[in-house]
């Protein structure tokens, strides 16, 4: 029997709406389903409720209901475990989501017939080391980003790659970020759309000061090292743009493709590029061809 982990945004106003019917379809089909054990008491099904860290080593699938933020904190969380996860997009953009709200039964039916495809997607570790000694380490899915304060002055980023100076930058920080996150923040700074299956890591600068700070892709099998500087204190780390560091004046930040991975359950009608046409260009229909364009 397949077991579904269902994972909840409680902010989401249909959260709790799409939950219940969600249950009711895996249950119906003769699915098994495990939820956490506060969302379970609300929605009066206690028996299906576990403790969070007891849901990847019991299910075979994860359902997300939420936005891309629930779907990459889920990401990080469980990233030692190599679980397909689907997305309900609850949220306003949902690219990393595949499934919607409308269409529920669909997305069990397709589920449970094994009518989807996995793709891996590569995932970031990052250390913060300060005078030799390593203070924290994170793993991302989209990115991780070195910047200053809101109000602050810029900052300096002095890159090295394998041990070989790449570059400085001076601005408002830097972001390194998977093929993934190439449609997040990183985008919003200039840099390039990768597609996913494409094994590389991308830096792009922020706000940069010369005219010459490009987004480069570099392999997805090197050691990034980044030293910052500042005439000012307030410098940050964020990984994911929802969990973040206080970094110090050379403080050296050392990124690497991670060995974990995140499983992303994907329909297989459709493209990546379709995603980017409706999600991010607000396409609504199939563009034409060359053949229909004359």
């Amino acid at each position: 029997m397949t077991t579904i982990g269902i994972l909840v945004n409680k902010g989401k106003p249909k959260a709790r709406v799409v939950l219940r019917e969600l249950v009711r379809l895996l249950e119906s089909r003769g699915a098994g389903v495990l939820i956490e054990t506060d969302i379970a008491k609300e929605i009066g099904r206690q028996g299906l409720g576990v403790h969070l860290e007891q849901i990847p080593k019991r299910v075979d699938i994860v359902f997300v209901l939420g936005g891309d933020g629930t779907l990459l904190g889920v990401a990080r969380q469980f990233a030692s475990y190599p679980i397909p996860i689907l997305g309900f997009n609850l949220g306003h953009l949902g690219f990393l989501s595949e499934a919607e709200p409308d269409s529920l039964a669909m997305a069990v039916d397709r589920v449970l017939a094994g009518d989807y495809y996995i793709e891996e997607r590569i995932m970031l570790d990052a250390e913060v080391d300060r005078d030799g000694e390593v203070l924290e380490k994170s793993i991302a899915l989209n990115d991780v980003g070195i910047a200053k304060g809101s109000f602050s002055r810029m900052i300096t980023g002095t890159i090295y790659m394998d041990g070989v100076y790449l570059g400085t930058y001076s601005g408002d920080g830097v972001i390194v970020s998977t093929p993934t996150g190439s449609t997040a923040y990183s985008l919003s700074c200039g840099g390039p759309i990768v597609w996913p299956g494409v094994q590389s890591l991308l830096l792009t600068p922020i706000c940069p000061h010369t005219l010459t700070s490009r987004p480069m892709v570099l392999p997805s099998d090197c050691l990034l090292e980044i030293r910052v500087s500042a005439t000012h204190r307030d410098i940050g780390l964020t990984i994911d743009g929802q969990l973040g560091f206080r970094l110090k004046v050379d403080d050296v930040i050392r990124i690497r493709t991670s060995d974990s991975i995140t499983s992303l359950i994907k329909w297989k009608e459709r493209s990546f590029f379709e995603v980017v046409r409706k999600k991010l260009q607000g396409e609504q229909e199939e563009g034409q061809g060359l053949e229909g364009r004359k």
